[in-house]
């Protein structure tokens, strides 16, 4: 099971890494932290030297009521950090957290190799086609509504049927537009509580049936804090054991914000299989 970035076949047999870079204030665990570009460039340095094969960028948040910004702000938060990066990193690759075809054009116009987009389509109807036109890896989540109103949206008649038919339309509708590379994330945290949540973490080797990359994002979620009554910052342990369970039910890429250790739960799991 390979996808194409930029030319380079990358194998997911193997599950790797993607490494979280915020450019938002508000996000749940990191917003504003990384403020300048010698900052920025320390943690993507030290997120490529512990393993991340890649490295996904957000400058909109998507935690739960959070602040619409515009296209061009996000834009402006982006491109910058995105010429730095690919000239400081030649062989990087970016994947660009956003929801918005403009913002995935330009930003694969300036080196970026995947879109990973959180609406899988349905909140810009120009992002199929865009990504077919780009060429690039795209990764679709499941969510209802949007960022601002998601957790109003947590009624299911089968949560886990639901949400395996929702992937195979989507599917359907990039297959019809020639996307050749699609990796599809169940949400974890966005339009479903917390016992949803794991409620899907207990049937995600259902999504094999989707014979596509699954990924998955538990990291430092209130579905980790909120049942051990912590907080982001004390969610690590708790992220680590969801990784590796995610990695047992058959995930292929884990999107974290601790890369170190989300590659020790791969190289510790893939023991297993040895």
């Amino acid at each position: 099971m390979t996808i194409n970035c930029n030319g380079a076949l990358i194998d997911l047999t193997i599950p790797k890494v993607m490494g979280i870079l915020n450019l938002t204030p508000d996000s749940f665990y990191d917003g504003g932290v990384h403020k300048n570009e010698t900052d920025i460039l320390k943690q993507v340095e030290k997120m490529l030297d512990d393993g991340a094969t890649f490295i996904d960028i957000g400058a909109y948040s998507s935690r739960p009521n959070a602040v619409h910004i515009n296209e061009a702000e996000e834009l402006q938060r982006l491109l910058p950090i995105l010429k730095v990066l690919t000239t400081t990193f030649p062989d990087i690759l970016i994947s660009i957290d956003t929801f918005r075809s403009e913002v995935a054009r330009q930003s694969v116009e300036a080196g970026a190799c995947i879109i990973n987009d959180i609406s899988a389509g349905k909140m810009d109807d120009k992002m199929l086609e865009t990504v077919e036109k780009l060429g690039v890896p795209y990764v679709m989540m499941h969510m209802k509504g949007t960022p601002q109103d998601m957790q109003q949206h947590v009624t299911y008649d089968h949560m886990v049927k639901d949400i395996l038919f929702y992937f195979s339309e989507r599917i359907a509708a990039a297959r019809a537009l020639g996307i050749a590379d699609v990796i599809v994330d169940p949400g974890f945290g966005f339009s479903k509580t917390t016992a949803q949540n794991y409620e899907l973490l207990k049937h995600l080797n259902t999504f094999k049936m989707l014979e596509k990359p699954v990924l998955v994002g538990f990291s430092r979620k209130s579905m980790i804090y909120k049942p051990l009554k912590t907080s982001p910052s004390e969610a690590l342990n708790g992220t680590t054991v969801l990784n590796t369970i995610g990695l047992q039910q058959g995930a292929s890429i884990l999107r974290v914000h601790d890369v170190k250790e989300a590659m020790e739960c791969i190289q510790l799991t893939q023991q297993l299989t040895a």
